[in-house]
């Protein structure tokens, strides 16, 4: 038994950032088979939609609450994008630079990371690597504005939904969370070899049961 202390040293934690950021546009058969660096990106959201109560009364009682399913959406922004995210924005290419929009936009999955900090070691504590599948952009808004005397570089921004994808033993999911201060230094290292590409292999996303066999069960 130990009695409960809070704001110990080393123990204030807080998360910021995005970095590293990897776009893996998928293929017909459901895989993410080469990922692209994407540059120039401000930020990437998630917003985690439905889990609402469906309350079902009897006996003049509360009988049950009825859980909905959980869906996962979300918000980039960014100054550029990769030309590997056009099909996934709708744009097909039809001759060398000359693109044709209001095409099918094709699913993708990303890579990035945040920066996990405390107060002793700040930025230099831990980081968390962020996996999302089955993301589809929506149509977003551009403007351009006139150059004055306070330029600014425009941003793009768009919203996404996902579609989940199976894990042996679990729901469906859409993400994945990997904490290097928790995980085991040298799988992750393999994980980030596979994300991020290496001399010899292209970057790709595993899928979530590569994933759990790579990093293994949790303790």
């Amino acid at each position: 038994m130990a009695k409960l202390v809070w704001d110990q040293t080393g123990e204030r934690l807080y998360e910021n950032g995005v970095r590293n950021v990897v776009l893996y546009p998928q293929a017909s058969d459901g895989t993410y088979p080469k990922g692209v660096a994407w540059n120039g990106i401000t930020s990437f959201s998630q917003n985690p939609t439905g889990a609402e109560p469906n309350p079902l009364y009897a006996d003049d009682i509360k009988y049950l609450n009825l859980i909905s399913a959980e869906e996962l959406e979300g918000s980039i922004e960014a100054y550029m994008y990769p030309p590997e995210f056009a099909k996934c924005n709708g744009e097909v290419e039809f001759a060398k630079g000359a693109y044709i929009g209001q095409q099918a936009r094709i699913p993708f999955g990303a890579c990035y990371r945040t920066i996990l900090g405390n107060d002793t070691q700040l930025e230099g504590y831990g980081y968390k690597l962020h996996l999302i599948y089955g993301a589809t952009v929506t149509p977003s808004e551009r403007t351009y504005e006139t150059i004055n005397d306070s330029p600014d570089a425009m941003t793009m921004s768009w919203d996404y939904s996902t579609t989940p994808v199976n894990v042996n033993g679990h729901k469906p999911t859409a993400s994945l969370e990997i904490n290097s201060t928790l995980c085991d230094s040298t799988k992750l290292k393999a994980l980030e070899g596979i994300l991020y590409g290496s001399e010899t292999a292209e970057a790709r996303l595993p899928l979530p049961d590569e994933v759990f066999t790579l990093l293994g069960a949790a303790e």
